[in-house]
């Protein structure tokens, strides 16, 4: 697929947009911060009658806040894993899970085991920060809280998890594993059928989203939303990915996400 240019995207699909699904880490955020410009763009977003729906490898923690305190409609965490909203009328917080309680138990018990295989034959990778309030997966940072890791060990994590029978995919920061069928298109899926009365696989009704990300871990929404975006660091993570975007903003990070709520309000203006 060629990437082509944000401002190509004609008038009339920009205008038909009426959700805006969005990747968190280097997509909304710029070497690990929410800059105002990025903040204000989702406001913007979702008071000019969009939905509005962050689609993240990050974990419940972090999703309740998001939830809570963004101008979002809703938010997908762990990758797939869960989708929280919050009723701000009731003051409620709502989660759907993939599994139930007894199965995320059998999960972290697996998980430890993969953890402490992975220290130990991957020098210089670490247990993601946010492991904590993880629910799910495993997190392996090679590259958020220490110093970047090559593409071999990168390599080697993701074979790690593999053999052990989960699922790996490759954030920006992070190798996430799990064990389990779920990836972010499955929970989206299921979020708009159940929250927003939404079927995304009826004819016409994904070219009206537009998911925007940048790394391996987005690619079940880069191949299924025909209108999908990435920002330009998606450029660095290519070699890793079959499934690329549709549209490539100009800038990396934050600022391609502001480029892409300008271009979407201008053509609703």
């Amino acid at each position: 697929m060629t990437l082509r240019p944000l401002h190509e995207m004609p008038r009339a699909t920009a205008r038909a947009v009426h959700t805006v699904l969005a990747d968190i880490d280097d997509t909304l955020s710029t070497e690990g911060r929410l800059t105002a410009a990025a903040y204000t763009a989702l406001e913007q977003l979702h008071e000019a009658g969009l939905r509005v729906v962050p689609v993240t490898g990050r974990p419940a923690g972090w999703c309740d806040h998001v939830a809570r305190f963004w101008p979002v409609d809703a938010v997908v965490g762990e990758n797939g894993a869960f989708y929280m909203w919050h009723d701000h009328a009731a003051k409620r917080l709502h989660t759907r899970h993939w599994l139930d309680e007894a199965g995320r138990a059998v999960a972290t018990a697996r998980l430890a085991a993969v953890r402490e295989r992975i220290l130990a034959e991957v020098p210089g990778c670490a247990v993601a920060s946010d492991q904590f309030c993880r629910l799910y997966d495993l997190a392996i940072d090679f590259c958020e809280d220490v110093p970047p890791l090559p593409p071999e060990a990168v390599d080697r994590i993701v074979a790690l998890m593999h053999e052990a029978g989960m699922t790996a995919k490759v954030s920006s920061i992070h190798v996430n594993g799990w064990f389990g069928e779920w990836d972010k298109l499955a929970m989206t899926r299921r979020l708009f059928a159940e929250r927003f009365g939404v079927d995304i696989d009826e004819a016409g009704e994904a070219a009206r989203i537009v998911f925007v990300g940048d790394s391996p871990n987005d690619e079940p929404m880069f191949g299924f939303f025909a209108n999908a975006v990435g920002v330009a660091n998606v450029l660095a993570a290519r070699a890793r990915m079959r499934a690329l975007p549709a549209w490539l903003t100009p800038s990396p990070a934050g600022a391609g996400f502001v480029e892409l709520a300008r271009h979407l309000l201008a053509a609703r203006a």
